[in-house]
């Protein structure tokens, strides 16, 4: 196949896999969706393999392939919907509900954060979770049909809006088997698998270019996430050898007794999302890029946990961390940047009429040759805010200040980025979940660079702990200040 034949089959594969990602974003109904995009989709070719995929959430990236895996199992006949969310089936955590449906030439997937999954609290992430079924409804790989959509709302809060954004994840699947269906008439079917085939390669091939320039050697990083009964120690052993990487996670603190636990398939979102920043960023995503990277974790640990384990936080929270352990263990061998937020701070209001859920930017770490940015989400979320107008349209709260967290970013040759204050004024009693990180344990600066402040949340100015749950009343203030990001290099 000519290199320009090529592009143009590779372009119009990118474009059906926005335009699914357009589709979902203006047809849903939460403002997760369709204000903050807490979505993903792609295209798949007939193998399972991922062969491109929305600039969406990075967190979705590597768990997508063993979603499609699980459902191939099942011999889908074309068109046909299955659903899924188990985390241990190739899900991420339970909010995040995935479709699957076989097109003429593959799979088209979709994956989108629901407000509510029918939790033990509203929004589906119990801070004091440990089991998957106090998370809300776990759905294994099932077809979707209406009776089986009408008993799984049926199961969750605000049933009329878990509806719509189904439907919305349909509407990009109908609209992804007729951009398929028109490729392949106006390519030829061959054509197209032929440029899947070769766009796959192409991009194993690039990435294993760019591995082999760095430089070979065994490098070890270490974190650690903050529990009420202590630190828990993520560890990672990086291998570059030739045009491979190896990432081993022995060392790692056995899994939790809480829900900062993770299926391996985050595990390798969140190394995948590494990889791809330190060789070739600016490839579009491709599972071809990740066939030169193996990562490894002891079953059992808290980043390869075993079912029924918690993992609401898991996919938010310590995937961010393992973000910060693999960029570590990489800055043993060459420059990287400091350290970002490394946290979502994961913010849910709701009750039996409303759930609000978003997370919130903070500081990116500075880089060797350039200041962090302020106010961004960083690593394994790509959302966008909600805006204050949205906000206080869609729920019974009220947006009284934000604004930059001055000052929140390390110093250094290059700063941190800045964090954000958001004072959120309760308008109706409802429930707050919040799962957040580095609140005790401040992202770190490099080589030089001062660390950034770590995050704080208050209610009524008194401080809350990094993971709360508890009741609000009309009239309450929450404030949350999120972490800046670390300094790079000591200042001349």
């Amino acid at each position: 196949m000519i290199d320009i034949e090529l592009q143009v089959i590779g372009a119009s594969l990118r474009a059906i896999a926005e335009e699914m990602g357009a589709a979902l974003i203006r047809s849903a109904f939460s403002a997760n969706i369709k204000e903050r995009r807490d979505c993903s989709t792609a295209l798949f070719d007939g193998h399972g393999r991922m062969v491109t995929q929305a600039e969406h959430i990075p967190v979705h990236l590597g768990a997508m392939p063993e979603a499609v895996a699980a459902v191939m199992a099942h011999d889908p006949a074309p068109g046909e919907p299955w659903i899924l969310n188990d985390p241990y089936a190739g899900g991420t955590h339970l909010p995040d509900l995935t479709i699957v449906t076989r097109t003429e030439l593959g799979y088209a997937v979709t994956r989108a954060h629901h407000a509510d999954v029918g939790g033990s609290e509203p929004g589906s992430l119990p801070p004091g979770s440990r089991t998957l079924d106090e998370e809300g409804v776990v759905i294994p790989p099932t077809r979707l049909d209406a009776a089986t959509l009408d008993s799984l709302v049926s199961r969750m809060r605000n049933p009329d809006e878990r509806r719509g954004d189904l439907r919305a994840q349909l509407a990009a699947h109908r609209l992804a088997e007729e951009r398929i269906a028109e490729l392949c008439a106006r390519r030829g079917r061959e054509r197209v698998a032929a440029a899947m085939e070769e766009l796959l390669a192409y991009s194993e091939r690039v990435v294993r270019s760019a591995i082999r320039d760095l430089p070979d050697g065994r490098y070890e990083g270490a974190d650690e996430l903050e529990t009420p009964l202590g630190p828990l120690e993520i560890r990672a052993r990086v291998t570059i050898a030739g045009d491979s990487i190896d990432i081993d996670f022995e060392g790692t603190a056995a899994q939790y007794d809480g829900n900062l636990n993770c299926p391996l398939a985050v595990t390798r979102s969140a190394c995948f999302y590494v990889v791809r920043c330190l060789t070739a960023p600016d490839l579009p995503a491709s599972g071809g890029a990740f066939v030169p990277v193996t990562v490894r974790a002891p079953e059992g640990c808290l980043v390869n946990a075993r079912s029924p384990a918690a993992v609401a936080a898991g996919n938010t929270e310590t995937s961010s961390r393992i973000t910060d352990v693999v960029f570590d263990a990489f800055s043993q061998a060459f420059p990287v940047p400091a350290q970002g937020q490394g946290t979502m701070n994961n913010t849910v209001l709701g009750n039996d009429r409303f759930t609000y859920y978003e997370t919130i930017g903070g500081g990116q770490g500075a880089c060797p040759d350039a200041d962090g940015p302020s106010a961004v989400h960083v690593a394994m979320s790509n959302t966008y805010n909600t805006p204050a107008e949205a906000l206080e349209l869609g729920y019974p709260l009220r947006v009284e200040r934000y604004e930059l967290r001055r000052g929140s970013g390390g110093a250094g040759l290059h700063r941190g980025g800045d964090g954000v204050v958001r004072e959120l004024r309760i308008l109706e009693p409802c429930r707050l979940s919040l799962l957040t990180q580095r609140r005790a344990l401040a992202p770190r600066g490099a080589r030089g660079g001062g660390d950034a402040l770590p995050g704080r949340t208050f209610l009524n100015g008194m401080e809350l702990p990094a993971i709360a749950n508890l009741d609000l009343q009309a009239g309450d203030l929450l404030r949350i200040e999120t972490p800046g990001g670390g300094g790079w290099g000591e200042r001349g």
